[in-house]
């Protein structure tokens, strides 16, 4: 058995979205995002899964506390996590709730700043991801003093869809950002504290959670599991909101974008020169009998839209820019109940 306490935090939606936290070391710190549309939900993908959480902490002889973060719910959420506090005096249960929906990685942000214990692991509470992983993360973290041990998805039991999209997600972010980023992803994670202070400290207005951890270089233990298909609920990690954590990843930590700005300028510029060329040697020579505006149209059409492209970018990065100086906070808290 382990010697040192460890701190569980949980972050979850309680109908929706899908991460936890557990802090290791000193208490367990299960910190849980409710964002449900339907009451019967919270129970559902929390306390019905309570007894399973619960054998892993009991197996190493670890205490724990359980943080829920009501990150904005617009329904019953508030009322049923205060009954459930009543309901479970034992399990050191607190209640952080925020003004409004400030989105998963706030609330993570949130949980590792609430976090009490020596290490932190989040872990999704639907359930997809096996909290078996957690004796294993543990037993790294414990016996090598690994800082950051992470769960990364050799298979996936989800829809074709959502395969394919996931692998050309962390494709991208493999080859554009990160090196060490296993294909499957990860959101099963454990971090130490000093991982965590800085990660708190880490001001990125428009953060990607993932690389922010990759970022520290820390050494990293990847541990191979498989994600199970979602049992309760639907979630709400659309495709829009994939494609707006993809821009986040590769806008903050790679140059990819600017230079490909550069080098197709370069391409376009070339090409241009060349045409230009070909086009004054064939009027020298009396080879162009009739001045088009077909052609003149087309190429006016397609560098405009080069242009437009290559501004929508450098707006990109401006927008970023101005968000990052208005220095907001990533959420607020309206109250904790403890």
């Amino acid at each position: 058995m382990y010697n040192k306490d460890v701190s569980i935090a949980f972050l979850r939606s309680s109908l929706t979205e899908k991460n936890r936290f557990i802090s290791t070391k000193g208490l367990v710190d299960w910190i849980d995002e409710c964002k449900a549309n339907t009451r019967v939900n919270v129970e559902q993908t929390s306390f019905d899964k309570l007894d399973k959480w619960n054998f892993d902490s009991k197996q190493v002889a670890l205490q724990h506390e359980t943080i829920f973060i009501d990150d904005g719910s617009s329904d019953c959420s508030y009322k049923e996590l205060l009954r459930l506090k009543s309901q479970y005096p034992g399990d050191c249960i607190r209640i952080i709730k925020f003004t409004r929906n400030f989105g998963q990685i706030a609330a993570i942000r949130a949980g590792y700043q609430y976090a009490k214990g020596k290490a932190i692991i989040t872990i999704g509470a639907d359930l997809q991801d096996p909290p078996e992983a957690i004796n294993q993360m543990l037993a790294y973290h414990h016996t090598q003093d690994t800082p950051i041990v992470a769960c990364y998805r050799e298979q996936r039991d989800e829809s074709f869809f959502r395969k394919i999209t996931s692998k050309i997600f962390y494709f991208l972010m493999k080859k554009l950002c990160f090196s060490q980023m296993p294909y499957g992803g990860f959101d099963v994670c454990l971090i130490s504290e000093g991982v965590r202070d800085i990660i708190i400290t880490d001001n990125d207005t428009n953060p990607f959670w993932q690389g922010q951890l990759l970022w520290t270089g820390f050494e990293v233990k990847f541990i191979p599991t498989s994600r199970h298909r979602r049992e309760i609920g639907k979630s709400k990690w659309t495709f829009t909101k994939k494609i707006k954590y993809l821009i986040d990843g590769i806008m903050g930590y790679s140059y990819t974008p600017i230079r490909f700005m550069t080098l197709l300028g370069l391409l376009v510029s070339t090409i241009g020169f060349f045409y230009a060329i070909v086009i004054i040697c064939l009027r020298i020579f009396g080879q162009i009998s009739i001045v088009g505006w077909a052609p003149l149209m087309i190429v006016t059409l397609v560098l405009s839209g080069i242009q437009m492209m290559m501004l929508g970018i450098v707006g990109e990065y401006l927008w970023r820019t101005l968000d990052q100086t208005r220095l907001r906070r990533s959420f607020i808290v309206e109250c904790v109940l403890e």
